[in-house]
């Protein structure tokens, strides 16, 4: 029984990939899922990207803006271009920027909202805030809304007690003289409050004075199927790595194996022309099995790929050109079947979480959001939420398309310097 036990250690300390899968992976996803999800409440969550558009222009909606715009969880963004420069944002380039997905969530701050809360003050009535929303995104507009209700509420006390005081004087009669001389000298204590912040906390108090109202600016009869088309692209990209690891590895291993390889070069093929032909094939199984599955969901979840079908073509093509170039890099540095797997399956798979393929990036921090864009899943991604989600036109798909084909050309030349080892044997 020794023996056994000293053979099995012997074996595990020599074998690199079995440490990582038994210790590295299990820690590598652990420590990824604990970032998302176990730092929800803590200043590390993501910040979340706000237009806001004052059409009041009345000291309550500049206080508010104001208010927002301190915020540590919110970037505010209230000009044409997001360094701060260029013209104030209106209703309808607002808009514009929450269909094109460079923000979220929208905050109109309506005309006659400071006239409204002045005169009515905890009464409400008025014209309601508008936050004009895109649901691919579910978390960001609640929490500008319970944001919003908190600095509404604290950005203002002395106009809401202006208000109030108002509604009061219509219903039971005008304040006496001394009432008068002590709200007047309280109000520039509320006013200081709100200067600094008040006394706001972390909960979202109620919006007493003013309503909110969201507004779904991407709601059509399809976009709820539209959005099948991120599960099915996250799915699908995840297990086209897998299958291209395993065709490549396939094809070049077991050929280095049994000899054929060595055949195969002695011909006018050459290993440029084997890799390329590889290339070739995996990348057309691959454009087959991603559209497997859009048809799939097509049929199943009604999901609109025909009305999609020029930026799917264009996105499915280059996702699989990019993944079968990256099994080719893996098999050509594997020395063995059981090497490619084993690392293959820690790279895919870390891929996958940091790229979005297991669950949304928004849900993640604005650092690994950025650092899952090193990942060829957030591309692909970013591409399929883009034609199917956005109804993007085809040529707005070039950074998407761009990234992956520069990844596909540095992948195939990496195969070519690793494959070198082969020609020398």
């Amino acid at each position: 029984m020794g023996t056994l036990l000293r053979i099995g250690w012997i074996n595990l300390k020599r074998d690199r990939v079995a440490q990582a899968l038994t210790f590295l992976l299990p820690v590598l996803f652990f420590s990824i899922f604990a970032t998302v999800f176990g730092g929800q409440g803590d200043t590390q969550t993501t910040r979340i990207r706000l237009a806001a558009v004052d059409e009041d222009g009345t000291d309550l909606s500049r206080r508010i803006l104001v208010a927002l715009q301190k915020e540590p969880a919110l970037r505010v963004r209230v000009t044409s271009e997001d360094d701060g420069s260029g013209a104030a944002l209106d209703r309808g380039s607002a808009e514009r920027l929450v269909r094109a997905g460079d923000v979220p969530v929208a905050v109109i701050l309506p005309r006659g909202l400071g006239a409204s809360f002045a005169e009515r003050g905890f009464a409400g009535g008025g014209p309601p805030i508008q936050l004009l929303s895109d649901v691919s995104d579910p978390i960001a507009p609640q929490m500008v809304m319970g944001l919003l209700q908190k600095v509404t509420m604290t950005a203002a006390p002395d106009l809401l007690m202006q208000g109030g005081l108002t509604q009061f004087e219509k219903q039971a009669g005008a304040l006496t003289t001394q009432q008068r001389a002590a709200v007047d000298a309280w109000l520039p204590t509320l006013r200081s409050g709100a200067a600094t912040g008040g006394q706001a906390s972390g909960a979202a108090a109620p919006a007493m004075g003013v309503s909110v109202d969201v507004v779904d600016v991407m709601r059509t009869d399809n976009r709820r199927r539209s959005l099948v088309s991120f599960y099915a692209a996250g799915i699908g990209v995840m297990f086209l790595l897998f299958s291209s690891v395993g065709a490549a590895g396939g094809a070049l291993l077991d050929e280095v194996e049994s000899g054929t390889l060595e055949r195969l070069l002695s011909t006018n093929v050459g290993m440029s022309g084997l890799l390329i032909g590889k290339w070739l094939f995996i990348m057309l199984v691959g454009f087959a099995q991603l559209c497997v599955m859009f048809l799939w969901g097509r049929i199943a979840f009604g999901l609109p790929l025909f009305s999609h079908v020029p930026g799917f073509v264009v996105m499915t093509a280059a996702t699989a050109s990019a993944a079968a170039a990256l099994g080719l890099v893996l098999a050509t540095l594997a020395r063995s079947r059981a090497q490619l797997s084993g690392f293959s399956t820690i790279l895919i798979l870390t891929m996958s979480a940091l790229g979005g393929s297991m669950f949304p990036r928004f849900l993640m921090s604005e650092t690994m959001q950025k650092f899952g864009l090193v990942t060829f899943n957030a591309w692909a991604l970013d591409g399929y939420l883009k034609v199917f989600w956005r109804d993007a036109a085809v040529w707005q798909l070039w950074p998407q398309v761009l990234v992956l084909t520069v990844l596909t050309g540095v992948f195939l030349g990496t195969a070519r310097i690793l494959a070198r080892r082969w020609e020398f044997m």
